[in-house]
Parts: structure tokens; C-alpha cells; sequence
């Protein structure tokens, strides 16, 4: 058996194991590396670490411990109780905020599982009390995540454009990143009009959304600041119950005396303090310096972030911890068995296959499709980091737009995440309102997650690939 097949069939039942069961794929890629490399092609492990992607290891780690600051001290809270302040008694916009501050929590660094934990409850507990369909509340959350998830200094748009960097393959960050966002941006309206968004225009409400916004921060806040852990499930829940792995938490409290005292001193919280406000500058600091002047995401991120510890030495207890190790692990384990899958001549073994099919339009429509269909059940990321490094031989050839693929790829992707199988699907399902019917939502979801399966993967090419624009 040649190396090539042999490495396909590796690479094929880490993903079903991943999948199957509750083992981390960067694990399993490690291994698989280990084994493809030393015991079949004869590489030494000084070789096979060689592959190791360390620039990319930083800025993951940067991005997300300074975004785990960013939630301890309220920074995250304040933004969106602003942001729902701006709703006034417009029941309509409810849906566009949750939308618009899951994109910008993404875009700044937070993974899309993160945002979606902490967005997801307050927007369905809303949809509850405002009579706002749950499925188009929920799905809203999913694709503003998504649709700032690929920003440059995202983890989405990290991992792309680093592997990206690694080929002779023109680089477009802004594109794909743009790419991304529009179509995510005319998904949830199409899902604003056809879900009875148009029916919401004459709703108001009152000052109960602000009122709400800020009883939920408060306590949030004050509850970190006293050392309370708040922890509920469906509506109840808040900001501070979801960790940023992306897990619910059950029902629990500290003492009711101790949250009480937390929203007390919190009360006041509508004034940003200086620890917020220095984060939020740090932010800005973090797109100008990165984007702008084209320094290392990762060394920019981390450096803030210790500004910020230094700052708030309290906001950073805990937020090392909150650096998603397990994302972490699967970036970096899957690119360095991708460095494997290299020299073994996987890539261009595969890339070959596709180039032989003589479409190459075809190639990159069924490229989109093993995309979509894989990462509705698995890792989005883990999707990404692999089939990027495979189309790359076949997109040098030219016979194609290598960004307009890349584009469409990303989005079919990623947007298969609202699938109830996937990470955010699954939290939008745990946070369903209590009076509402869990086997009937968890149905509906079901059927957009394989609407979307089935027509966003042929859309995303038929926009991004087919004009040959981008």
C-alpha cells in the first residue's frame, strides 16, 4: 500500500474516531503523525516536530487569553448591554443586536463557540418573553459568529491565512473575511423575513429589554467581582454560567446572599471602569497595530492582555484557564499532521485526483461539499486546517481562483455549524426557553441544519467560485 492511501486511511479514522467518540482530533493527529512519520516514512521526531506550527500556537493562545480577560472584567458585558440599549423599545432590532455582538466578540478573538455560550441565552430569553421565533433568535446568534469569524486576527481567519502564507498562493485576508460576513449577513435575513421578523416592525417593549440587559450584566459583573459563580440553564442562565469551551453549566448557586451582595455592588455598573476601558482600547490597539501596521497577531494579543493583567491583576485569575486548550490542541495537532501528509505526497496525490476530473469547477463545488457535509458532524477547524493544504497544489495550477475557492470553502464550512450536532447547534438547543417544546425545536433545527447542508455549500461556489471574481 502506498504511502499516499495509506495516510487517507489514517486521516479517514481519525475522523471517525473524533467523531464517534470523545477523543480531541488534534490528539489523534498527533499520533497519526507520529506513527505515519516514524514508522512508515522513516522521519525522526526532530522531523516531524518540524511541521509544528509555533506562530500560529501564539496567536490562538494570544487572541484567546486576551479575550478571557476581556470577560472577566466586564468588558464583554458592558458591550452588550450598550448594544441593547441602543434597541430602546424596538422588538425588531432584538434580533440584529444578538447578531451584530456575536460577530464582533468573534471578530476580536473569541471563538465561535465562546460567543455563542455567552450570547445564546440572553437572545433566546428574550425571544421567550417577546414572542420572537426561538429558531430565527438561535440561528441569528450561530451566523453572526460565523460571520465575524473569519476576520484577520479571528481564530477562523488565523488558521486560514496561515496556512494560506505557508503556499505561493495569493493571499486576500479582507476577502474571505468579507466573504464570510455578507453571507452570513443575507442568511439571517432571509431567516429575519421568512421567520416573522416583518411581524416584529410594529412591536415595542417598553423599557423591559434595557432593564433586562442590565439586571443580567450587573449581576454578571458583580458576581465575578465578589467570586460568585452563577450557573442556570434556559432562560435563567447568564453570560457568566458558560465557560468559553463552550459548555453549559447545570443548576448551581454560591448563596443567594453572596449574588445579591454582587448585584448590589455592581449597581453602578453602567460607568465602563478603568480596567474596561483600558481593555477597550487594547482592542482597537490590537485591529490597528495588527492589520495595520502587519505585526504578529499573536505577540500584539499577548502583550495586551499582560497590560491588561497588570492593569486588573484580578480579571486575570482564572483566564489562563480560559484559553481553549482544546482548540489549541486540535490546530496544532491537525497542521502538523497535515506537514506529515506532505512528505508522505498526500497533498499532491489528492490534488492530482482532483485535477484529473478535467472540471475544475466540479472539483471546487465537490471540494465545498466534503466540507459542509463532514464539519456539520465534526470539528470546523479541524475540516479547515486539512482540506485547505489539500486543494492547495490543484488551486496553484491557476485554472481557478484559488481566494474565491478558499472563500467558499471557508463559508461551507463553517456555516454548517448550526447544525444540532455541532457545537453551537448544541447550545442553542441546551438554552431553549423552558416553556418550550425541546423535541419540536431540536426537529426544526434539524431541518434548517440540512437545509443549509444541502443549499449553502452549492451557493457559497456558485457566488464565491462560478464568476471568477475573487
Amino acid at each position: 500500500m502506498s504511502a499516499p492511501v495509506l495516510s487517507i486511511i489514517i486521516l479517514a479514522v481519525m475522523f471517525l474516531l473524533a467523531t464517534v467518540l470523545p477523543l480531541n482530533m488534534g490528539a489523534l493527529a498527533f499520533v497519526g503523525a507520529f506513527l505515519l512519520g516514524s514508522v512508515f516514512l522513516g522521519m525522526s521526531t526532530t522531523e516531524i516536530l518540524a511541521n509544528f506550527p509555533g506562530g500560529l500556537f501564539l496567536t490562538i493562545v494570544g487572541v484567546t487569553y486576551l479575550f478571557a480577560i476581556a470577560q472577566n472584567n466586564g468588558t464583554i458585558d458592558l458591550l452588550v448591554r450598550a448594544a441593547v440599549r441602543m434597541v430602546g423599545n424596538r422588538v425588531a432590532l432584538i434580533p440584529w443586536v444578538m447578531f451584530a455582538i456575536t460577530a464582533l466578540i468573534t471578530a476580536v478573538g473569541a471563538l465561535s463557540p465562546a460567543a455563542v455560550a455567552i450570547i445564546a441565552p440572553i437572545a433566546l430569553s428574550f425571544a421567550a418573553k417577546h414572542k420572537i421565533n426561538p429558531l430565527m433568535m438561535g440561528m441569528m446568534v450561530i451566523h453572526g459568529a460565523q460571520a465575524g469569524g473569519f476576520s484577520p486576527i479571528a481564530v477562523y481567519g488565523v488558521t486560514v491565512n496561515g496556512i494560506i502564507a505557508k503556499t505561493e498562493l495569493a493571499a486576500s485576508p479582507m476577502a474571505i473575511f468579507l466573504a464570510s460576513f455578507f453571507f452570513n449577513l443575507v442568511v439571517a435575513l432571509v431567516l429575519f423575513v421568512v421567520l416573522g421578523g416583518n411581524k416584529l416592525l410594529s412591536s415595542k417593549t417598553g423599557r423591559f429589554i434595557e432593564q433586562a440587559a442590565e439586571t443580567r450584566m450587573n449581576v454578571s459583573v458583580g458576581a465575578r467581582a465578589a467570586g460568585v459563580t452563577l450557573q442556570g440553564s434556559g432562560s435563567d442562565i447568564s453570560p457568566a454560567s458558560v465557560s468559553a469551551k463552550g459548555s453549559a453549566g447545570g443548576t448551581s448557586a454560591a448563596g443567594s446572599s453572596a449574588v445579591d451582595g454582587a448585584a448590589a455592588a455592581a449597581s453602578n455598573g453602567a460607568r465602563a471602569t478603568l480596567p474596561q476601558l483600558v481593555t477597550i482600547v487594547g482592542l482597537i490597539a490590537l485591529a490597528v497595530i495588527s492589520l495595520g501596521f502587519k505585526v504578529d497577531v499573536g505577540f500584539v494579543s499577548i502583550t495586551i492582555a499582560i497590560i491588561l493583567a497588570l492593569v486588573s491583576p484580578e480579571a486575570q485569575k482564572g483566564a489562563v484557564n480560559k484559553i481553549s486548550w482544546s482548540t489549541v490542541l486540535l490546530i496544532c495537532g491537525m497542521l502538523t499532521f497535515v506537514g506529515v501528509l506532505e512528505e508522505a505526497g498526500t497533498i499532491k496525490f489528492v490534488s492530482s485526483g482532483v485535477s484529473n476530473l478535467g472540471m475544475p469547477l466540479l472539483a471546487a463545488l465537490l471540494i465545498c461539499y466534503i466540507g459542509g457535509i463532514v464539519s456539520a458532524f465534526a470539528s470546523s477547524t479541524a475540516i479547515l486546517a486539512a482540506l485547505i493544504p489539500l486543494a492547495v497544489p490543484f488551486l496553484a495550477s491557476g485554472d481557478i481562483g484559488a481566494v474565491g475557492v478558499i472563500a467558499a470553502l471557508a463559508v461551507s464550512s463553517t456555516i454548517v455549524d448550526v447544525s444540532p450536532f455541532s457545537t453551537n447547534g448544541a447550545l442553542v438547543l441546551a438554552n431553549a426557553p423552558e416553556n418550550l417544546d425541546k423535541d419540536k425545536f431540536y426537529k426544526q433545527i434539524l431541518a434548517y441544519s440540512g437545509i443549509v447542508v444541502a443549499a449553502g455549500p452549492a451557493v457559497a461556489w456558485l457566488i464565491m467560485v462560478v464568476p471568477g471574481w475573487m
